[in-house]
């Protein structure tokens, strides 16, 4: 039995933020996506995810921005929570391995998102472990995000498997020695997670 550190992006929910952009954008600018660049990928994101920018300062951000319409904090967070939709196959497979693994969720988040997540997606809910880099700082593409995992919990890499559709997320766990699969299709996972 293995300890499988789920990932949630692109392999519980499938993530489009441009469904945000577009839904806070003004009508006066037609470039959802500088928006996206601003806020969905760039450096501000990478501190929100880290925890390092508070959600209401983020939702203040978004809302002051001359390139999003005039809403309410309440109407940027609803629209910034509404970018994923159920990845198929998911919830039964995950169901499938917590019979013979143990599940752990591992995932680069902000507060806003896990939240809707948790609460949406049940197959998150009641699990032993959550490591979410709003909470503890690191994004996995970072080896110490994985090294505090083995530290936190006191377990070898070898007890791991990752489940994740980054390569260099992939990377960063095997430099710790954590073994992990690269997320493609839930059949194709469950297929490499057995010839582990």
């Amino acid at each position: 039995m293995s300890i499988i550190l789920l990932d949630i992006g692109n392999v519980v929910a499938s993530v489009d933020f441009l469904r945000f952009c577009t839904a806070v954008v003004s009508e006066g600018n037609s470039d959802p996506h500088a928006l996206s660049k601003k806020y969905c990928e760039g450096e501000l994101k990478v501190r929100f995810d880290q925890g390092i920018i508070a959600p209401l300062d983020y939702l203040c951000m978004i809302g002051r921005d001359s390139m999003t319409g005039s809403m309410s904090h309440g109407e940027i967070r609803e629209r910034w929570q509404n970018v994923f939709t159920p990845l198929t196959g998911a919830e039964e497979a995950v169901e499938a391995l917590s019979r013979e693994h143990r599940i752990w969720i591992m995932s680069d988040t902000d507060p806003l998102h896990f939240a809707h997540l948790k609460h949406h997606y049940p197959l998150l809910s009641n699990r032993e472990r959550y490591y979410l880099s709003y909470e503890h700082g690191f994004l996995k593409s970072s080896p110490e995000a994985f090294q505090h995992v083995l530290e936190d919990s006191g377990l070898g890499a070898h007890e791991f498997v990752l489940i994740d559709d980054k390569h260099e997320n992939c990377r960063s766990a095997a430099t710790v020695g954590i073994k992990s699969i690269l997320f493609d299709s839930w059949s194709d996972t469950i297929i490499a997670l057995a010839a582990l």
